[in-house]
C-alpha cells in the first residue's frame, strides 16, 4: 500500500473529525443546560478544532497500526482526544503570546473579548477575553480526559495508554513554560532553544502519539524505541519548519501577518542562529527590533535579509534536512507494519514540507 505526501492524514481526518463533531454535540447540550450564555465559548471552541492539519491523531493511528492495531472506531476516538489536547495548548500558547489571530482567524481570546465590546459589557474586554479563553482551554483540557476515556477500546488498552498520554500532557505544559522562561531570560542560545523545541514540540508533536498508539495496541515496549528514533527528530523538523514559515512564510498559507513571530520577540531556533551568526551591528539592529509589535514591513524585510545572509537561514534547513534524514533511517526497523510504514514515511513529507 502506497500514499502520497498528504493522505496518511486524510484517511483518519473524516473520522477523527467525525468524532469530535459527535463528541461536542454532546457536550455542548450539556453546558447549554446550565446557561444559554455558554453558547459562545462553545462556538469559540468549536472554531478552534475546525482547522488544524490532525498530524498528532495520525501519529497515533498509524503507530496503532504499525502495532498490528486493526482500524476499529475505538482508536479513532482515542487518537481524536488528542485535538482537544492541541486547542487546549493552542488558545493559551495565544494568551501567553498575545497573538490576534490563529490560522486567519482572530485567535480565541481576542473573540472573546470582540464579543465583550459588542456587548457593551462592563469592565476591561481584554481582560474578559483572555480569562474566558484560559477557562476554554481548560475545558478543553477536561474534554481531551473524557473523550479518551469514553473511546470504546478495551480498559487494558486504555490503562496501558496512560503512561504516554499523562507524560505527553505534562511533557507540553513544561515546554510552554520553558519556553515563557527562555523569552524573559531574553535567551537565544541554540542549545536551550533545541530543549524548549524538544519538550514543547517534538515529543507531544510525533513520539508521544507513536508511543500512544503502540501501548494502546499492547506494544509500547517494544516499539517506544523505533518510534522515538523516528519520532523525536521528526518532531525537531516540523517545529523548526513552523519557526521557519514564521519569520519567512506567506501570510495567504500560514494565516497570520507576515513576520509575525519577529514582532512577537519568539525566541525560535531560527532567531537563535541568527544571534549566534550575524556580525555585531547587525546582531544589536535584530535584537532591537525583535519583539516591536509595531515593526513595519521594511523592517521585517531587514530582519530578514539579516538572517538569510548570516546563514542562519541555510542552517535550520540543513538540521530539517538532517532530521528528516534519521527519522527515515528510523522507519527500517523491521518491527513495523508495512502498510504503516509507508503511512510514516508519508507522514515526513506531511509534517515537514508545507507552506502553512
Amino acid at each position: 500500500m502506497t500514499f502520497s505526501a498528504s493522505s496518511p492524514v486524510s484517511f483518519v481526518r473524516s473520522a477523527v473529525d467525525g468524532e469530535i463533531a459527535r463528541f461536542v454535540a454532546r457536550r455542548r447540550a450539556q453546558l447549554l443546560e446550565i446557561g444559554s450564555e455558554l453558547a459562545p465559548a462553545v462556538d469559540a471552541l468549536e472554531a478552534m478544532l475546525a482547522g488544524g492539519k490532525r498530524l498528532r491523531p495520525a501519529f497515533c493511528y498509524w503507530g496503532w497500526r504499525g502495532a498490528g492495531g486493526a482500524d476499529v472506531p475505538g482508536i479513532h476516538a482515542a487518537a481524536a482526544s488528542l485535538e482537544f489536547l492541541q486547542a487546549c495548548a493552542l488558545i493559551h500558547d495565544d494568551v501567553i503570546d498575545n497573538s490576534d489571530t490563529r490560522r486567519g482567524l482572530p485567535a480565541t481570546h481576542k473573540r472573546l473579548e470582540e464579543l465583550h465590546e459588542r456587548s457593551g459589557w462592563s469592565g476591561s474586554a481584554a481582560d474578559f477575553g483572555r480569562g474566558a479563553a484560559i477557562l476554554i482551554g481548560d475545558l478543553c483540557l477536561a474534554w481531551s480526559e473524557d473523550l479518551y476515556q469514553a473511546s470504546g477500546l478495551e480498559l487494558e488498552a486504555l490503562r496501558a495508554g496512560r503512561t504516554p498520554f499523562d507524560a505527553m500532557r505534562t511533557e507540553v505544559m513544561a515546554g510552554q513554560y520553558l519556553d515563557m522562561l527562555e523569552q524573559v531570560r531574553g535567551g537565544g542560545a541554540v542549545e536551550a532553544t533545541l530543549r524548549v523545541m524538544h519538550y514543547k514540540a517534538a515529543k507531544y508533536t510525533v513520539e508521544r502519539p507513536l508511543h500512544l498508539g503502540a501501548a494502546l495496541a499492547g506494544r509500547h515496549e517494544d516499539l517506544s524505541p523505533v518510534y522515538t528514533a523516528y519520532g523525536l527528530p521528526l518532531g525537531v523538523a516540523f517545529q523548526l519548519r513552523d519557526d521557519v514559515l514564521g519569520v519567512f512564510g506567506d501570510p495567504e498559507q500560514t494565516g497570520k501577518p507576515a513576520g509575525d513571530d519577529l514582532r512577537e520577540g519568539k525566541r525560535t531556533l531560527i532567531v537563535a542562529e541568527t544571534l549566534e551568526r550575524a556580525g555585531a551591528a547587525d546582531r544589536a539592529g535584530f535584537l532591537r527590533r525583535l519583539g516591536d509589535p509595531g515593526l513595519d514591513t521594511d523592517a521585517v524585510e531587514w530582519m530578514r535579509g539579516v538572517a538569510e545572509d548570516c546563514g542562519a537561514l541555510a542552517a535550520c534547513e540543513r538540521r530539517i534536512d538532517d532530521y528528516v534524514e534519521q527519522a527515515g533511517t528510523a522507519l527500517e526497523s523491521g518491527l513495523l507494519d508495512g502498510s504503516a510504514r509507508s503511512a510514516l514515511a508519508d507522514l515526513v513529507v506531511a509534517a515537514t514540507a508545507r507552506k502553512h
